[in-house]
């Protein structure tokens, strides 16, 4: 991606820092780095970087890292009780001088070596290590943070010195001025998402011609079982329990990495008469959202951000304590969805549901109102400000230098 842009110039690298704590800090900065793409084809060169479990960081580190899905998937209690006991930034500074300094050395020698118009960070502990970098480098590179949770902001988020703070919802917003963000740089644009989710909802009829099979006299329900990019929320238990109390369901359930659950699920998939697709990490999400009557999931941001975008009924089963909180209430609130926390929840609600069509469309134009799907492009947008700026203070500098000289 080096190619010669418009003008003779090289295109801009911008790094994107992120880690694969679940899916969604690494799907935001795709889809803000494919929307800069799109937007500046020739300007900008996006560049994607994991500083806590990608090459270059510490073996240490990434064995901590990857204790995240199996902690949430299994005891998400911990996590809760985790997330609380760090969420202040006195805590926070200790963690950086105990372990997370660690991460700064792999962002600093990228930074040193593709001198990027701009530093953003996609994970809360990625920022302090992108104004490390920004620091030690000569041209004093812009920082902008995506944040990446929908209501609930920790104190590892906001950072004094981010030059631009992106949040999804007003409620983000407001947690991070009271953590001291200043208000000028804290901007409310949504969770960015691919622009394959980008297409809308479809119309009832244009979802009867996609999924009525050949010789039926209707097309079946079609629940989609998701637990975000590490299949937590006990996705095993609800995806059996819909597959044996319903006998004219379809179900497809999106396991993420979660090896286990896509093994036992593909062995009842065999035995289910075609009513049960298994999929691990899939590229065919946003399809299936838009078929689907009905998603389950658990309140992760990046799904609800997905499903909202292709209008998509939510029924949300569970939340990361902490992390997650208020998820739930955002979508119940907005009418875009249900909180059913117990399997007979998800069994009755969907049996409901059926029954009442016009409760399930109002759902969904309730899951559409909630979209934001210019996130990426308005995120993309202000990095190339950011960008823009930048040049021009280095260029009136290089100016005033040579009319000194001079």
């Amino acid at each position: 991606m080096s190619t010669v842009g418009a003008h003779g110039q090289l295109p801009v690298p911008v790094l994107f820092l992120f880690a694969d704590t679940g899916g969604g800090h690494r799907s935001a900065a795709r889809a803000v780095a494919e929307a800069l793409l799109h937007e500046n084809p020739e300007r900008f060169t996006p560049v994607l970087l994991d500083p806590l479990s990608g090459p270059g960081s510490p073996r240490s580190l990434r064995r901590i890292v990857r204790l995240y899905g199996p902690v949430i998937r299994h005891a998400p209690w911990a996590w809760g009780a985790l997330y609380r006991a760090t969420d202040s930034r006195r805590i926070m500074w200790l963690l950086r001088r105990a372990v997370l300094r660690f991460t700064d050395r792999p962002v600093i020698d990228v930074v040193a070596r593709i001198q990027p118009g701009v530093i953003v960070s996609c994970h809360p502990l990625t920022t302090e290590a992108a104004i490390s970098a920004s620091r030690r480098g000569k041209r004093g590179t812009p920082v902008a943070t995506v944040v990446t949770d929908l209501v609930s902001v920790h104190a590892a988020w906001p950072h004094d010195h981010a030059d631009q703070v992106v949040v999804a919802s007003a409620a983000a917003r407001q947690r991070c001025v009271r953590r001291g963000v200043d208000e000028n740089r804290c901007v409310e644009l949504g969770l960015p998402v691919s622009s394959v989710f980008l297409s809308g909802p479809m119309r009832l009829s244009e979802r009867d011609r996609v999924r009525v099979p050949s010789g039926a006299d209707e097309r079946p329900f079609l629940v989609v079982v998701a637990g975000g990019g590490e299949g937590s929320g006990g996705i095993t238990q609800r995806v059996s329990a819909l597959i044996r109390h319903f006998n004219d369901l379809e179900v497809v359930a999106i396991c993420g990495r979660n090896h286990r659950a896509r093994r036992k699920l593909a062995k009842l998939a065999a035995q289910s008469a075609g009513r049960l697709t298994v999929h691990g990490p899939t590229a065919d999400m946003a399809a299936w959202l838009r078929r689907a009557d009905v998603v389950a999931t658990k309140a992760g941001p990046g799904t609800i951000a997905e499903a909202t975008c292709c209008g998509t009924a939510l029924l949300i089963t569970s939340y990361l304590p902490g992390q997650e909180d208020g998820n739930a209430e955002l979508v119940v609130t907005a009418g875009a969805g249900r909180y059913v926390p117990r399997v007979a929840d998800l069994l009755s609600e969907i049996t409901r549901l059926r029954a009442d069509p016009a409760a399930l469309e109002a759902m969904r134009a309730a899951s559409a109102r909630l979209a934001r799907p210019l996130a990426a492009t308005k995120t993309a947008a202000l990095l190339a400000e950011l960008a823009a700026t930048r040049e021009a203070q280095q260029e009136s500098h290089g100016n005033l230098s040579t009319a000194i000289s001079s």
